[in-house]
């Protein structure tokens, strides 16, 4: 940072001084090196020189000497700590020794993939093409059709993402020959990214790959590489299924940040209603824009992100540095490719000085030297934090990151303690390829791309099991889908599988949005169905790059939405339903004290986007509602339920109650849970779902549902079920803590009881 100065005066402003919880300085460390690896290739030690590395962190030699001896690894080191070169030494060594030797990198998204070719061609182009002679070629969604067949044949390291491994490289396998053939290396990059449903998906989805490997001759080495999580090894050995060496010991050197917690000052105290947490932000944002401090501010959904953006860019509209105008950007998923690496590459060059952004580039996308990193709200994860935080000052020297509370329970509850946010360890991050939805579409997958044999699967060489292969197969022979004969299951249906399987949402099926004003019919974004019936519906204000759009048609079946250029005071949320019917009670908890019985089971979820509500900008009022006509969604998932009757503690508590206020202890802890359970889980609040009953239809009693929303679940209701009382004791601590009088967002909800919700938890808390 280059204005230190300036730094020290915002923080001393009087706008924000007061509010300021905790200022924590992290020292700058020192870097922990290793001599440069005698048996690497000449070549390769000569174009590192060339670049400036003449020795290398000890993390990196202690990879290099496990991946040398052909083990699986996993590094964790935190954000800009050469972890690149912890895959792209062995790799490039690997290759220059053989020149028939090929490695597969698999990066979350796109925009890393472009990123870490960029990264690639830096180094093999460091003393010419001569040097290092070793073709690097990205195969993903944005690949022209004219290049594709170039990488296959000839592209010695194929950088993509799962998906495009998923619906594109696997199943046309036989294209790809010579590529499996000499299969040494994959390279999975930003491994924490692969939690929950995604990962699931992608665990399954690299037993496929090992198979295609496997039918090839090739038995490539994996290295992972990871941001600091609870359980990176355990995840690694999910993720590929085989015995992982772990390397966690960062040896990178670290330069000062000063870690800022501020909480808005409340309006409205009897209410505990505080300044909005977007509004805050962007003031941050602001100061340090204005201080020429390069800042990056993470707003975690695509109306938070666009709103603010459009905000800030307002506010800076006549301000100047070195008379150019402050140029901000708003960077979220569902847009187009060339508007990504514009946002990127503007970044990189100067042209743009900030971002708002969602998650989206929370991983290790190079976008120059940021100073500043302002945290809008709790982003789900310490580990996201510490991601996000750590984008700025990746080229060393002091930054600084501004993590601003929202009214949301957790984050209240980090304000007031925190101490235990600093000490806090990262949470674990948790998968289940065994989720039998997931297992059966990546088992229609393989079955396409190869036939499962039955002496395979029973000897244990296939990827897949006996036990998890044979019962999809049966059922899909049922179908019709596959036919067993001559001891093997071959594929008997003219569909394509992949292509109707996303890895990443509960349906392949993503809504285009087209902009038709003045008869443009510009394809100007995509978005999921599920999110597209909650965020595009018809009257719906959709924000794209600054610019404002009315919705005009949602066309659900024919996956397209009307979009048209407006200019309007208010942006739009709508509003969701949701009804829930037991299917299975699977197993029973009885809990410490007899305060309450747990079920675990799977359950049917029924949700429907009924009205929607118009907010204005900037104050945030609500100015309206409007009817929204969409068809429900169903889903079958997996929930914890706990119940309360007459017998146990918690129901003798909400017995005392009248059924007013029994509804609202309930929905006060429901309230709170959601909210404080991501801290026990490596998920967003948003995974997770919560319905209260007062008088349940199914048990008859006072029930609290919490629910995986994903079909299938993917194990977050079976993890809470063994730490439901830690889970109370924490909600009662935020709700006890809380400075408001009756019940505000940071607690139980704005209009809850919080005498009755306190007295319930507190009793399950005991």
């Amino acid at each position: 940072m280059d204005s230190p100065q300036a730094l020290e005066n915002i923080l001393k402003d009087p706008s924000f001084a007061p509010n300021i919880v905790v200022e924590r300085l992290l020292q700058a460390t020192e870097g922990s090196f290793a001599p440069f690896p005698q048996d690497v290739e000449p070549r390769i030690a000569e174009a590192c020189k060339a670049r400036g590395i003449d020795r290398i962190y000890t993390h990196q030699a202690e990879v290099w000497a496990n991946v040398k001896k052909g083990r699986h690894t996993v590094v964790v080191t935190p954000t800009a700590s050469g972890k690149t070169l912890c895959y792209n030494l062995p790799v490039l060594d690997a290759l220059l020794r053989d020149d028939k030797a090929r490695a597969l990198y698999l990066f979350p998204t796109k925009a890393l993939s472009q990123d870490q070719q960029s990264e690639l061609n830096e180094l093999v182009g460091a003393q010419g093409e001569d040097a290092i002679p070793v073709k690097v070629s990205t195969y993903d969604g944005d690949t022209p059709d004219s290049l594709r067949v170039a990488a296959r044949d000839t592209g010695r390291i194929i950088i993509s993402n799962p998906d495009m491994l998923h619906a594109g490289i696997l199943p046309n396998h036989p294209k790809w020959i010579k590529f499996f053939s000499n299969l040494k290396y994959i390279v999975i990059d930003e491994a924490h990214a692969y939690r929950g449903v995604l990962g699931s998906h992608v665990a399954d989805l690299i037993r496929r790959l090992k198979r295609i490997a496997s039918f090839y001759g090739s038995r490539p080495v994996f290295i992972l590489c990871s941001a600091t999580i609870g359980n990176p090894k355990e995840l690694a050995q999910t993720l590929i299924g085989e015995e992982v060496a772990l390397v966690d010991k960062n040896g990178a050197p670290r330069g000062e940040k000063r870690i800022i917690l501020y909480n808005p000052p409340l309006v409205d105290s009897v209410q505990g209603i505080r300044k909005s947490v977007v509004d805050e932000s962007r003031r941050w944002m602001l100061a340090f824009l204005k201080a020429g401090i390069k800042t990056i501010l993470f707003a975690h959904s695509r109306v938070k992100t666009e709103v603010a953006a459009s905000y800030v860019n307002e506010d800076l509209a006549n301000i100047f540095t070195d008379n150019s105008r402050i140029k901000v950007e708003a960077y979220r998923g569902g847009l187009l490719p060339n508007e990504r690496r514009e946002i990127e590459r503007g970044l990189r060059e100067g042209a743009i000085q900030g971002v708002v952004s969602t998650n989206a580039l929370e991983l290790g996308i190079d976008i120059g030297g940021l100073d500043a990193s302002v945290v809008a709200g709790f982003p789900g994860s310490f580990s996201s934090f510490w991601q996000q935080s750590g984008r700025a000052g990746r080229r060393g020297g002091t930054s600084i990151a501004v993590f601003v509370a929202s009214a949301s329970p957790i984050d209240q509850f980090i304000m007031e303690d925190p101490e235990w946010f600093f000490r806090k360890n990262a949470e674990e991050a948790r998968i289940d390829p065994d989720n039998p939805y997931i297992l059966a579409d990546h088992i229609k997958c393989a079955a396409f791309e190869l036939p499962f044999r039955d002496d395979f699967l029973e000897n244990g060489e296939d990827s897949f099991t006996s036990d998890e292969a044979v019962p999809v197969l049966e059922f899909l022979e049922e179908e019709g889908i596959v036919r067993h004969t001559s001891g093997k299951w071959h594929w008997a249906d003219r569909s394509f599988p992949a292509e109707g399987i996303s890895l990443r949402s509960a349906t392949a099926d993503n809504v285009v949005i087209i902009d038709v004003t003045k008869g443009r019919n510009t394809v100007i974004g995509e978005m999921d169905r599920p999110s597209a019936k909650e965020l595009i519906f018809e009257n719906a204000v959709y924000i794209h790059r600054g610019n404002q759009y009315l919705v005009e048609k949602l066309d659900i079946e024919n996956r397209k939405c009307l979009v048209r250029e407006a200019e309007v005071n208010y942006f739009t949320d709508g509003l969701v339903k949701t009804d829930i019917k037991v299917l299975t009670e699977d197993a029973n908890f009885e809990y410490p004290e007899n305060t309450a019985r747990g079920v675990l089971g799977d359950v049917l979820v029924r949700s429907q986007v009924a009205k929607f509500k118009k907010i204005r900008f900037r104050t945030n009022e609500n100015i309206g509602y409007g009817q929204i006509d969409l068809p429900e969604e169903e889903m079958q998932t997996r929930a914890l339920m706990l119940l309360f009757d007459s017998e146990s503690r918690g129901g003798k508590v909400l017995d005392g109650f009248d059924e007013a206020a029994a509804g609202a202890a309930l929905s006060g802890t429901g309230t709170l849970i959601k909210n404080i359970a991501p801290v026990f889980l490596l998920c967003d609040p948003r995974d997770l779902g919560i319905a209260e009953r007062v008088r349940d239809p199914h048990f008859g009693i006072p029930a609290l549902y919490i629910y995986d929303k994903y079909p299938g679940g993917t194990g977050l209701a079976e993890s809470l079920s063994h730490r439901t009382t830690e889970l109370f004791k924490s909600a009662y601590r935020a709700a006890e803590n809380c400075p408001c009088k009756s019940g505000c967002p940071s607690c139980v909800g704005p209009g809850g009881n919080k005498t009755a919700s306190l007295e319930f938890l507190k009793t399950l808390s005991a």
